[in-house]
């Protein structure tokens, strides 16, 4: 390894925490950045997380630097890893826009669906004057959680992640800098396919509002793939998977379909998706979300199933099953998802047909 690089990572939840604990314990130097000062308070006085984990490393991860500060979390950086809430990622772009540089590697961990598209669009409004490299995972890497203010636990490490940048012809590039530490991360092809390929957008919004009257009944008290994933809910939800692989298709974009992707990350199969979601053995015991307002919905029908449909309704393509779940999330949360949501017309991407948008993602040019 010709270079030891240094990272930044932006955002003390969860996932924040475990990856900046866990790097540092691998002897990287990492500056950990959150916009609320307070919630990283403690980590500044003990200076580093206590990372618990199955396999190494594990044990407290000194942290090189804590801080609120953007210009500061930046300076010394060489990969930025932003590990929060897609629909925070406009905030990120925009507060980081003065202080990228152009030898900075930006990955959102993960991007949902138009990720780097919002993200590189964002800086382009800001008139950011450099040109970092960004790119997307298709999933988190860790299944992780925060157990206190400076600790973090890490269940399991992903064996492969697909990773993307835009434009694609800069992947190779972030993967040989990140390789020494993730080797995990593997080609996604560009960031349409890793986008495309958000099974949280199928699994995720739909299961939640199909199982509204008992999450609110039992504040989430089933398991949530197993009893929530009825013969009629699973019909919806391959109506779901076949409208977003319909959608993939469109563009260019073979998206494996919900059954090809539980036989590939679980070995679980079946006739149909029901059967299959019922043969994953790693679905018992995970409970429903307590309440509504929960990520699964407010994040994930924004930042994953609005721009599916906004593509969909671009290029000619029915969605009217991921518009139904849209309109109930609407409902139930007075919201209006759409407005808020990642559109064509807040990726950047509105007035292009599908070759040039194919063209954009691979090369990065513009016709």
């Amino acid at each position: 390894m010709d270079k030891t690089y240094r990272y930044a990572v932006l955002g003390a939840g969860n996932g924040g925490k475990a990856m900046a604990a866990y790097l540092a314990l691998l002897g990287i130097q990492v500056t950990l950045y959150n916009r609320t000062g307070s919630r990283i308070e403690i980590i500044r006085l003990r200076g580093g997380i206590d990372l618990e984990s199955p396999v190494d490393p594990h044990g407290f991860g000194k942290i090189y630097k804590v801080t609120d500060n953007m210009e500061e979390a930046l300076r010394e950086a060489d990969v930025v890893m932003v590990v929060v809430p897609s629909s925070a990622h406009y905030d990120i772009a925009v507060a980081a826009a003065p202080f990228l540089r152009d030898d900075h590697i930006v990955i959102l961990n993960p991007g949902r669906t138009g990720g780097t598209l919002e993200f590189r669009y964002t800086l382009k409004q800001m008139n950011c004057s450099t040109n970092p490299i960004i790119a997307e995972a298709e999933t988190f890497i860790f299944a992780s959680r925060s157990e206190g203010p400076s600790q973090a636990r890490i269940f399991r490490i992903k064996e492969a992640v697909p990773l993307a940048a835009l434009p694609a012809t800069r992947t190779a590039e972030v993967l040989e800098a990140i390789r020494p530490v993730f080797p995990q991360f593997i080609d996604g092809k560009n960031v349409l396919q890793t986008g495309l390929n958000n099974m949280g957008a199928i699994f995720h919004p739909a299961l939640a509002l199909l199982n509204a009257g008992w999450i609110e009944a039992t504040s989430g008290d089933f398991q949530f793939y197993v009893d929530g994933v009825t013969p009629s809910v699973a019909k919806v939800l391959e109506v779901l998977d076949r409208e977003r692989v319909t959608v993939a298709s469109a563009i260019g974009i073979r998206a494996r379909n919900a059954l090809e992707w539980l036989e590939l990350a679980y070995n679980a199969t079946g006739d149909n998706l029901y059967e299959a979601m019922h043969n994953q053995t790693g679905y018992y015991g995970i409970k429903a979300p307590g309440t509504l307002n929960h990520r699964y919905i407010t994040e994930e029908i924004p930042m994953s199933l609005v721009p599916i449909a906004s593509f969909g309704s671009t290029y000619g393509v029915s969605v009217n099953g991921i518009n139904s779940i849209i309109n109930l999330a609407c409902y139930i949360h007075g919201t209006d998802y759409r407005r808020k949501g990642r559109t064509v017309e807040r990726l950047g991407v509105k007035e292009m047909s599908v070759g040039e948008l194919v063209k954009f993602v691979e090369t990065g040019e513009r016709d």
